[in-house]
């Protein structure tokens, strides 16, 4: 076990683009480095360790679902980060808060106790959607909030945006470095903080403990798990189907662009094969291929409550 493990608070709203700036660090990983990587969703179902699915043995990953990680205080969150710290031993570990949370806050927490001699917290990565914001697309409060601590902007998906509207934009921002990119590009050089190392512990450190969550497991294969939240901040409902289901994948499609969604996420083996999907606001899902397996995995997120089953009779529609 170290001691001083690097840490990376990765943060940004929905859908700015955290996923895929992960997935291309996670490509940059030294060969003798470990990594760990704790994700939290706003939904209980859990899909971003779905779409980071790797076959990398240099790393580990860790889900607390549902809801704001920057309540560290809470069990769940305490309990999450200490077994996936004993579990990999990491050189450096990432944290990938919701983009509902409150990342300012999640960084002054990590830096207390039972953490403090255990993680040594870089400064804030922030990524943000630079389209959206040079339309005018303002940012939730708790992001704006955070902008002026980050270490590194990455201002994402700004592949259509001019000299003058970049200019523009960067004269709305505090004066942070700015990386303007795509598809999430970051090299791992410019990761603030990339340089600081891990220490050995003289002694093991004392880390919160508890027993694992017991999953849940299908009663039949025909009938999903199913889990809804009410948050302040939204409402969301995840399912988790059986691997043995095979799902249509025009219907889905044509299911998914009807509905009044806020941010869709999913993995699902279809006709065309194990397909993954990750859009906005009702953005056009982008299919790509998926190394996840175990199951198939659907999480919406909407600003009002929904029909439970009206959702849930659709999507079994769906299915071959």
């Amino acid at each position: 076990m170290l001691t001083q493990i690097p840490t990376h608070v990765i943060a940004g709203p929905l859908g700015a683009g955290k996923t895929s700036l992960i997935q291309q660090l996670l490509k940059q990983r030294p060969a003798h480095e470990r990594w760990a990587l704790l994700i939290n969703e706003f939904g209980l179902v859990g899909l971003d360790a779905a779409l980071l699915s790797t076959d990398d043995d240099g790393v580990s990953m860790g889900e607390v679902a549902g809801g704001c990680l920057c309540c560290v205080s809470g069990v769940p969150f305490q309990v999450g980060l200490g077994r996936l710290l004993r579990k990999a031993k990491p050189h450096r570990l990432f944290i990938e808060p919701s983009g509902l949370g409150h990342p300012l806050q999640l960084q002054g927490q990590l830096r207390d106790a039972p953490w403090l001699d255990v993680l040594a917290v870089q400064p804030l990565l922030m990524v943000l959607d630079a389209q959206a914001l040079a339309a005018g697309q303002g940012l939730p409060e708790a992001q704006q909030e955070t902008l002026a601590s980050a270490g590194l902007l990455v201002l994402n998906k700004s592949e259509q945006l001019d000299e003058t509207a970049r200019a523009a934009l960067a004269a709305q921002l505090p004066q942070t470095a700015l990386h303007w990119t795509t598809q999430g590009r970051v090299e791992l050089q410019q990761l603030p903080g990339i340089t600081t190392q891990a220490q050995a512990a003289e002694a093991a450190p004392s880390l919160p403990a508890g027993p694992a969550p017991m999953p849940q497991l299908w009663l039949n294969a025909d009938e999903p798990i199913c889990q809804v939240q009410q948050q302040p901040e939204g409402w969301s409902i995840g399912w988790r189907w059986h691997p043995a289901q095979q799902f249509e994948l025009m219907r889905v499609q044509q299911w998914l662009t009807s509905l009044p969604w806020q941010r869709a996420k999913l993995v699902l083996q279809t006709n065309a094969g194990w397909l993954s999907a990750n859009a906005l606001r009702g953005q056009a899902l982008h299919w790509q291929s998926s190394e996840w397996r175990k199951d198939s995995r659907l999480e919406l997120i909407f600003t009002e409550p929904q029909d439970v089953a009206v959702l849930q009779a659709a999507f079994s529609a769906c299915r071959l």
